[in-house]
């Protein structure tokens, strides 16, 4: 059985687009960022202990014969060395817009799945860039509340399309969850779990 680790609408609109069957359970996690922590160690760790906190909680109740199987995941954006995490408000929101705009950052998401074999943690990375926006676009943009609960301020998948000429990398990855790399590492979990021959 594979748990969802997040409260987020895009990544269970992802998994379930790729075809995946799960169920949804988040436990909230600090996110308070550590002295000199950069944002791929970051991601890959708060990816971690939301998975390490869903699979202690959900392993205490599991009976099915299906091995557990817990899905983490933590998206950043970066540009300059500096996190933009989701906005605190409108203002907020409008600042990391303008420090974004006629530029290239980076989008960063960690991974983690834990089964009852092992903790597997990735982290997945694209280049964004985005066009010069004018100020009037911005509070436009805010406007409508789509970049209110988004890393960076904004959805590739929303309004915000118009403004991003090219990306390197996984697209997926910046709506929330890179599912190439998720299938990779739940497909080898899955046969590792196999081999072993866990007792039902």
């Amino acid at each position: 059985m594979l748990i969802l680790a997040s409260a987020s609408p895009r990544r269970r609109e992802l998994l379930t687009q790729a075809g995946f069957s799960f169920q949804v359970e988040s436990i909230s996690v600090k996110e308070d960022p550590r002295p000199g922590e950069d944002p791929i160690h970051r991601v890959k760790r708060l990816a971690r202990e939301k998975a390490e906190a869903v699979f202690s909680a959900a392993s205490k109740r599991h009976a099915s014969k299906d091995p557990l199987l817990v899905l983490g995941a933590d998206t950043v954006v970066v540009c300059d060395r500096e996190i933009f995490n989701k906005p605190a408000d409108d203002a907020d929101a409008a600042r990391m817009l303008r420090l974004l705009a006629g530029r290239t950052h980076q989008v960063v998401t960690g991974v983690c799945l834990i089964s009852p074999l092992a903790v597997e943690v990735a982290a997945e990375t694209t280049r964004v860039a985005m066009l010069t926006l004018s100020d009037e676009e911005i509070l436009a943009y805010v406007a409508t509340r789509e970049p209110t609960d988004k890393a960076g301020a904004y959805a590739i998948q929303g309004h915000a399309s118009r403004w991003i000429p090219r990306i390197v990398g996984c697209y997926f990855n910046v709506v929330g969850l890179p599912i190439a790399l998720v299938n990779t590492m739940i497909e080898s979990a899955r046969r590792k779990l196999m081999l072993a021959k866990l007792p039902e």
